[in-house]
């Protein structure tokens, strides 16, 4: 699946309403398109919190 930028190509100074909506609606319908299984947020925050705590104890050299 090809990646969308994480914000669009102009610079944010000079991007129009209708280039962010553009670039927003198709990062929206990827997602929706996106078959992988949704995770629920307590899930995330989880799986987030085990990594960090884990990096931690390890002198974070993560």
């Amino acid at each position: 699946m090809a990646q969308v930028s994480p914000k669009p190509l102009e610079s944010e100074s000079s991007i129009s309403a209708e280039a962010y909506d553009r670039w927003l609606r198709e990062k929206v319908a990827r997602s929706l398109a996106d078959p992988r299984p949704s995770i629920a947020h307590a899930d995330a925050v989880a799986a987030i919190r085990l990594v960090l705590g884990s990096a931690g104890r390890s002198g974070g050299d993560r």
